[in-house]
């Protein structure tokens, strides 16, 4: 009988790792440096197992794609939050990858009193990656008014800007002091644990993988915090927010493998930011621009942050600025200059044994196929859009959060993929059957009219000095 285990990449993949080597797993390739996704096990040849993000695991053990999965408490209520009559079971706290999940609020709000922070219009902004459990302790809270951001990351530079306070994820309370915020509640704490689908674990004998990894833990576990209500934690204090001028250019720049070419592009500018890339994971870093305020944040959360009025300018990505309008066709954001780097293609990818070298060949081999076509990306909105434009039939998108090329083909039929290459598809038996557009870094702001006014001009010098950047380099 065959038993299907997602095992997390990421941050607990080390201690995961520790822990199936105790337990004599045997795995063949298991590590931070590994370049498949389909690990095998000497000590249960027949056990499939797939790495993935963490935060698809409990999605494929509830939607019945595996049996088991390994993965932090976190997300785990973040599915249940929405959909707590799941197919999901807790089996185990692996007393692990600890941290507590923090309602938290910054350092410099201007009044941090028992109740939550609000705006002056009464409306409380929480922004977090756990927009599911943001909303449940908004509800639980009572909070008459409130309105929940969903982030791909980075909730600590939101407040108290762009968000009155954010659930967000540490390891400790020093992690959050090194934040400049203040915790409002202990709303869980987090540990890893291993779960199971409801039917597999009532169906299937899985006793001996279960045992195998339980035996080698330590006894004592730590309990996990109840969801709680907002506490008095850090509230004896008041701090008092320096309020941007209304003529402030504000301006997002990425995180990740982005920074070293946009610093390079600046820097032909003649502009100048301090501590970017940081080495101190700073996301406020200086520039030596009047006027401008400078944050760092996920590309993907970018386009919706400037669509919200959050920020006036900002380095994407026009992958993430699709992303963005095919959801939100009508929204108030556009490319403003090409900056033509970051260059990848959007490709649409299948397995290599799948007998089809087009999309047109694709809708004739599944031509009246019964069950749904599998369309798995980060680009949920893109891969939708493609489908049916496409005309795949009877399909279902699957959104990830990374590490697409486990999930074909056994769990995808197809991924909506970026690629720089194609290397890393193809070393994972995968071919791209179709190209859907060319993405390189754009700087992207909002479609309302600032001509004539301070920002305006300010944000006219920046795009015309980028501009000068970009076409001296051509």
């Amino acid at each position: 009988m065959e038993i299907k285990i997602a095992l997390p990449k990421g941050r607990l993949l080390r201690k995961t790792a520790s822990l199936l080597q105790k337990a004599d797993w045997g795995l063949d390739e298991y590590h931070s440096k590994m370049s498949f996704y389909h690990p095998k096990s000497q000590r249960f040849p027949s056990l499939r197992i797939r790495v993935f993000h963490e935060k698809d695991i409990p999605i494929q053990v509830a939607m019945g794609n595996y049996d088991l999965g390994i993965c932090g408490l976190d997300w785990i209520e973040e599915l249940l939050a929405k959909y707590p009559s799941s197919a999901l079971v807790k089996i185990k706290n692996l007393a692990y990858g600890g941290g507590v999940l923090y309602m938290a609020a910054s350092l410099y709000q201007s009044a941090l009193g028992t109740e939550p922070v609000k705006t002056n219009s009464g409306v409380t902004r929480i922004a977090s990656e756990y927009p599911n459990l943001a909303e449940l302790f908004a509800l639980r809270s009572r909070l008459s008014r409130f309105s929940v951001f969903p982030l791909w990351g980075a909730a600590e530079v939101y407040p108290p800007e762009n968000a009155d306070m954010v659930l967000i994820s540490a390891k400790t309370k020093a992690e959050l002091d090194s934040y400049d915020m203040v915790p409002l509640s202990n709303v869980l704490d987090i540990s890893a644990f291993i779960i199971a689908n409801r039917n597999s674990w009532e169906s299937k004998s899985l006793d001996e993988v279960v045992t195998s990894i339980c035996d080698k833990l330590p006894e004592a576990e730590p309990k996990a915090h109840p969801r709680g209500e907002v506490s008095q934690a850090g509230t004896s204090r008041q701090y008092a927010v320096e309020e941007a001028s209304g003529h402030t250019v504000r301006l997002a720049l990425p995180d990740g493998h982005q920074q070293q070419p946009t610093i390079s592009l600046l820097n032909r500018c003649g502009i100048q930011v301090d501590d970017y890339p940081s080495d101190t994971g700073n996301r406020r870093p200086g520039i030596n621009l009047d006027g401008v305020s400078v944050k760092v944040i996920r590309p993907q959360d970018m386009p919706l942050q400037v669509a919200n009025g959050n920020f006036d300018l900002a380095v994407s990505g026009k992958d993430w600025l699709a992303e963005h309008l095919d959801q939100f066709p009508s929204s108030p954001v556009k490319e403003l200059l090409d900056l033509k780097f970051g260059r990848v293609r959007i490709v649409a990818v299948v397995s290599k044994d799948l007998p089809v070298e087009d999309t047109q060949g694709l809708q004739q081999l599944i031509a009246g196929r019964a069950e749904p076509f599998r369309v798995a990306s980060e680009y949920r909105n893109i891969a939708d859009k493609y489908a049916r434009e496409n005309h795949l039939g009877h399909y279902r998108v699957i959104p990830t959060w990374g590490a697409t090329e486990a999930f074909v083909p056994e769990d995808a039929d197809m991924l909506i993929e970026n690629t720089e290459t194609g290397r890393t598809i193809a070393r994972h038996n995968l071919k791209i059957i179709d190209t859907l557009f060319e993405s390189t870094a754009c700087l992207i702001g909002n479609t309302g009219d600032m001509s004539g006014s301070v920002k305006g001009k300010r944000v006219d010098s920046i795009v015309k000095r980028m501009q000068a950047a970009v076409e001296g380099v051509d």
